[in-house]
């Protein structure tokens, strides 16, 4: 009996590059590739890594720098992609799933404190406080965060596995859907009144 493999991630070369053709009306799974002689160096460059987020305009205190094939055209077809995210003192990378990468993860400054949560039904955490040179892997799909232990503000990079990750955050995807999911499907699956799902509405 044959036993087949499917192994799901971004598609594979199948020449030297693709880059991106942002410009053509061409819908692919992915983008069409630009005409070869038309490939600089640029297609290849991203410059900002070295720069600090801006912590202070986001919630959870924390920023990311995406570095995927929206701002590196050449990464079309590659698989892989980056992040820098910073932390202010107590700030996190709030629960989040990323449904086509796995992402593995290295402090470069400060202390976290990070977990990935596995899948129905155990539904398990699984933790560890990272220190500086530490590196923690976020298995693909399942929910995971950052929050910053320590004193001082931090700084991770990390990689994923897709050209184009994609994040979803659990509490903006159940609260603040567009439209709203319905008060009564929220209220009997998280076990909680009108008013307290009212309150928690209103901050997405």
């Amino acid at each position: 009996m044959a036993c087949c493999h499917a192994i799901a991630s971004d598609p594979s070369l199948l020449q030297d590059v693709c880059v991106a053709d942002k410009t053509s009306p061409v819908h692919v799974n992915g983008f069409a590739c630009k005409d070869a002689k038309g490939v600089a160096a640029e297609d290849f460059h991203f410059s900002g890594l070295h720069k600090a987020g801006n912590t202070s305009s986001s919630k959870q205190g924390s920023a990311v720098t995406e570095v995927n094939v929206a701002q590196i055209p050449g990464l079309n077809t590659m698989g892989i992609s980056m992040v820098r995210i910073d932390y202010a003192p107590n700030g996190m990378n709030p629960p989040h799933t990323h449904p086509r990468a796995t992402e593995i993860l290295t402090v470069l400054e400060g202390l976290l404190f990070v977990g990935f949560v596995t899948s129905n039904p155990n539904n398990t955490l699984i933790s560890k406080v990272l220190h500086k040179g530490d590196v923690f892997v976020f298995p693909k799909g399942l929910v995971h965060f950052q929050l910053n232990n320590g004193k001082g503000s931090a700084v991770a990079l990390a990689g994923l596995s897709s050209q184009n990750p994609g994040v979803i955050t659990v509490a903006n995807a159940v609260f603040g859907s567009k439209p709203s999911i319905e008060d009564h499907i929220l209220t009997k699956a998280f076990q909680v009144d009108k008013a307290t799902l009212d309150l928690m509405q209103a901050q997405f």
